[in-house]
């Protein structure tokens, strides 16, 4: 065995250059931040000990410090041969003050609340639970990482790029000295997602050393970032429009916007452009827009490929419940698959976070009598009813104003379910819809506007409610229920559970009095449920079940769906907690189409894509053709009516900007290609793909054009995908963006990317124009 190698101490002059160094370092990022001086930026560079917590019995101090970068926590490890660990602020989701997360409510005393806080990672990473010195301290972390990340998240698209280069540039320096030799330089040129042959990499260097030193320093390096991030397909565009002395007039815009954008646009729109963008004074006096004032425009969240007017609750909220497509999750109490994966509150508030309208709580008797939720008869964890309850409340309505359906998967005792009434009363207070809205029996749901910050529970419930109204109305003598429908149908039980569940369920009465407006009921088919069932009495579906139905009566379940409400859910065979396509059933006009939130997958995508617009509300006003119930509608055979807007999109893929590599080896290299999806009714259905461009992950270009025809475009659905090409294996996942058809925006667009996760990707985006014309 090799001895280990002590690193040579520095002389002090290389202490002080290397101190120097470091110091310009922090001064450049902290400039690209606008956070120069900062004290929160100064408390988290100098850094400090927390003690990390992971159990009762570990708890060990830890050093933690931002590192030069101003983008990258250090963290050092005890272990001997363990590197020390970073992670990046780009990966954190929230930092929460107190004992919020699992592991410190469940691993550490009270008297602690205040010195505790958690960073909570996006993906599937586990929180880091950390406990600081005094509450002074810890409120110092809290406040200065939640600046840090909220500075980061700020930048432009630009201001990310130059921040992200920069940290490679200076990865790439490996001896320090602000300098790059030309392995250095195809080192960068890897870092940031480029293979080129030594030929192409000599050709750049020589470009760039002027000084012909055999390196690059200063204004090279600058000369070299130059040309790196140099857009053709930007100057094109611009020169087209730029007809003022090169540069581009308020008039020029306003040419530019009407016929490009297809936006209705005034000079004093133009003038206005101008000023928020234009990076030159002297251009900005003269009112004129240069090339780069020209691209952080177009890069602005306000002109991306997503309608900034459907960003925001856009649509009449006031209809009845049962007219809404509503964010809906199966399983929400999992982190992972459905057999072993942990359980955990968490992911309750990570739904929540990410507008989910509808949670499931799988309840079943617990030790101290106390309801835990799991689910049954498999090794997934356990948490606590009232812990699920209280985490639901704290973050329901952080994302959306508008209600939250609890759907009781109902297996507990009547002693615990009296438990479980009580918890959810003492907790939600008087947000729980208890009793009907307005006076006397109601006829119908109440909106999402009426219902605005209100829970409601779906469960059994033992008499119609229309009983609670009757002059002598009297409890229910019988009260056994039979089960949910989803016990008895999950194929992954073998028949000894099978029969145990066939057993009736003894109900609450405290329990059945909270069921309202969600009354779970057995379908015995669409005649039965128009003739013998109220509006609130509502069926769960099992996907199979719910597709034949889709397929086979597609109409008659959109007729059901205008007064009644449905639930889907995957099938027992999803082991997994994969999911199945929610497209068809929309299309079905099914409201509470669930979905397994914590499974990354195209499905999922498409759920978040439907659900993006409408201010994130979690609710989606139906067309109205499926608001009607005399509609003719059906999307199989789509005979003639008000749905049939026969539209032609044209999409031309142009470029791709900062794809993230799909591993982090240095010698891997994206190979990228685009695949441009529309889902909808099945006559819209249709996926095209442009060539891959090898080794090419920094800016590939495409510029090619596809055609789609989209006859029922409010219910149609856009995703771009971008993958790494491999011939000899399916292509990997880079990133992708999906939006409802009709909140495209036309002309050049960028498109933000998001990760498998449904996280921004940070600098990635796609370069597309969209052109939408009404087909012969």
């Amino acid at each position: 065995m090799n001895c280990l190698q002590r690193q040579t101490p520095l002389s002090r002059s290389e202490e002080l250059l290397s101190h120097a160094r470091s110091q310009k370092l922090i001064q450049t990022n902290a400039k690209i931040l606008g956070m120069e001086g900062d004290l929160d930026l100064q408390f988290l560079l100098k850094g400090g000990d927390l003690l990390k917590v992971r159990s009762t019995s570990w708890k060990k101090t830890r050093h933690f410090k931002l590192q030069e970068d101003c983008k990258t926590m250090w963290r050092e490890s005890k272990k001997f041969f363990k590197a020390n660990q970073t992670f990046s602020l780009d990966d954190i989701s929230a930092v929460r003050i107190g004992r919020q997360s699992e592991g410190l409510r469940k691993y550490t005393e009270e008297q602690v609340d205040g010195r505790c806080f958690s960073i909570v990672f996006k993906g599937r990473r586990k929180n880091l639970d950390l406990i600081a010195s005094s509450e002074e301290e810890a409120k110092q972390w809290v406040n200065s990482l939640q600046k840090v990340v909220s500075s980061m998240n700020n930048l432009s698209t630009q201001q990310k790029t130059e921040h992200w280069i920069f940290s490679c540039l200076k990865k790439a320096d490996k001896n320090k000295d602000d300098k790059l030799s030309q392995s250095e330089v195809k080192n960068f040129l890897r870092l940031i997602n480029i293979e080129v042959d030594d030929v192409y990499t000599e050709m750049l260097f020589e470009k760039c050393d002027k000084s012909k030193s055999g390196f690059l320093a200063g204004e090279e390096i600058q000369h070299f970032y130059n040309l790196l991030t140099y857009r053709e397909e930007i100057d094109v565009i611009y020169g087209e429009y730029a007809k003022t002395t090169g540069l581009m007039s308020a008039e020029n815009l306003v040419d530019f916007l009407m016929k490009e954008q297809r936006e209705k646009a005034t000079l004093a729109d133009a003038q206005s452009i101008i000023q928020k963008y234009e990076p030159d004074e002297n251009a900005k006096e003269k009112k004129l827009l240069s090339r780069d004032g020209f691209l952080m425009y177009l890069h602005h969240p306000e002109t991306l490929i997503l309608s900034s007017d459907h960003k925001e609750v856009y649509q009449d909220m006031s209809h009845p419940l049962s007219h809404y497509f509503i964010s809906s999750s199966h399983n929400t109490y999992l982190m992972e698959d459905q057999l072993k994966g942990p359980s955990s509150t968490e992911a309750y508030v990570r739904a929540l976070l990410k507008g989910c309208r509808c949670v499931e709580l799988d309840c079943w008797d617990g030790s101290d009598d106390e309801p835990v939720i799991y689910h049954g008869y498999t090794l997934t964890s356990k948490i606590l009813f009232k812990d699920a309850i209280a985490a639901i409340k704290e973050y329901a309505f952080k994302t959306s104003d508008y209600p939250v359906i609890l759907s009781l998967e109902n297996h507990c005792s009547v002693k615990q379910q009296e438990v479980m009434a009580c918890h959810m009363r003492s907790i939600l207070g008087s947000a729980l819809i208890t009793s009907p809205l307005g006076e006397g029996m109601p006829t119908n749901f109440p909106s999402p506007e009426e219902l605005k910050g209100k829970f409601l529970i779906k469960g059994k419930r033992l008499n119609k409610l229309e009983a609670s109204f009757a002059p002598e109305a009297t409890a229910a003598d019988d009260t056994d229920v039979t089960e949910e429908e989803e016990s008895n149908d999950e194929d992954k039980q073998n028949e000894e559970d099978k029969s145990k569940k066939k057993k009736k369920l003894k109900l609450a009465k405290e329990l059945s009095d909270m069921v309202i407006y969600c009354k779970s009921v057995h379908f015995h088919g669409f005649e039965d449920a128009r003739t013998n069932l109220s509006f609130y009495e509502m069926s769960s579906f099992k996907e199979g079940k719910a597709m034949d139905l889709a397929k086979e009566s597609a109409n008659a379940y959109i007729r059901h769906n205008v007064e009644k409400l449905s639930r889907i859910y995957p099938g027992g065979f999803r082991t997994d907690s994969s999911n199945y396509n929610p497209v068809s059933l929309w299309n079905a006009g099914c409201q509470i189409v669930a979905l397994n939130f914590q499974t990354s997958c195209s499905d999922m995508d498409i759920n978040q894509g439907r659900f993006l617009v409408n201010g994130k509300s979690g609710y989606i006003l139906k067309p109205a053709y499926m608001r009607d119930i005399e509609t003719e509608f059906d999307p199989i055979t789509l005979t003639r009516g008000d749905w049939l807007q026969h539209k032609t999109l044209h999409v031309m893929v142009i470029s791709a900007q900062q794809l993230p590599k799909v591993n982090n080896k240095k010698s891997s290299i994206v190979d990228p290609l685009v695949k441009v999806q529309v889902y909808g009714v099945p006559a819209d259905v249709a996926e095209k793909e442009t060539s891959p461009i090898d080794n090419n992950g920094f800016n590939p270009s495409w510029n090619e054009n596809f055609q789609f025809d989209v006859y029922v475009p409010e219910l149609a659905v856009v995703r771009f995908l971008i993958e790494d090409y491999d011939s000899t294996s399916d292509n990997e996942f880079v990133g992708q963006y999906t939006l409802p058809f009709n909140s495209l925006k036309l002309g050049y667009r960028h498109v933000p990317l998001l990760s498998k996760n449904g996280d921004v990707l940070p600098s990635a985006g796609l370069f597309v124009h969209i052109m939408v014309v009404d087909a012969e």
